[in-house]
């Protein structure tokens, strides 16, 4: 009896620890995730934007028109084992593209000081989203279309001002498998 004491305990601890580790597994936000067919390479972007997040292109707050360009790759890893040779990249023509565009943007608040008084007006903020439209990349996987800051409703008092962002997505099909690419546009003078 009391060799039942004893071990009764640890069969419980044994048990509860067995169904806690088997519980508790954590499900991969990666492993279940497809892999892109293609390489949206943002053109403009600083080095390593193909493999970071979000690259993001500087625009020139003055410029009259915005070019916005990506280039399309297919990954061929063939001889990926060979040192030689590795992997190459081959641009993929005849993609349509859509590119859409998301802007949240605060116009700061303004104070005024009259008679010894100081008003303070609220800040606006300024949201809209839209499609620049669908390009078809050419036959060097090129996708190029061309906007202004007018077309996206900055003009008047919601003109572009430093550090700005507008957020773009690249989406497109290919062999079948839909992909989305994210990238920004950031204003870089006043």
């Amino acid at each position: 009896m009391k060799n039942i004491k004893t071990y009764f305990p640890a069969l419980c601890l044994a048990a509860t620890l067995t169904l806690g580790f088997v519980s508790c597994k954590e499900e991969d936000p990666f492993l279940n995730s497809s892999v892109a067919p293609v390489l949206v390479d943002i053109v403009g972007a600083p080095f390593g934007a193909p493999i970071a997040s979000t690259p993001s292109v500087p625009y020139d707050s003055s410029k009259q028109e915005l070019t916005l360009t990506s280039r399309l790759l297919e990954l061929d890893k063939t001889n990926i084992l060979d040192h030689t040779k590795g992997i190459d990249s081959i641009p993929v023509a005849n993609i349509r593209i859509a590119i859409a565009y998301d802007l949240t943007k605060t116009v700061k608040k303004d104070t005024l000081k009259f008679n010894g008084q100081t008003y303070i007006f609220a800040p606006e903020v300024y949201k809209t989203s839209g499609k620049f439209g669908d390009v078809t990349s050419d036959a060097n996987g090129v996708v190029t279309i061309k906007t202004t800051y007018k077309a996206l409703g900055l003009e008047g008092n919601r003109i572009q001002r430093k550090d700005d962002i507008i957020k773009v997505t690249w989406t497109g099909t290919h062999k079948g498998l839909a992909f989305t690419r994210t990238s920004q546009m950031s204003v870089t003078k006043n």
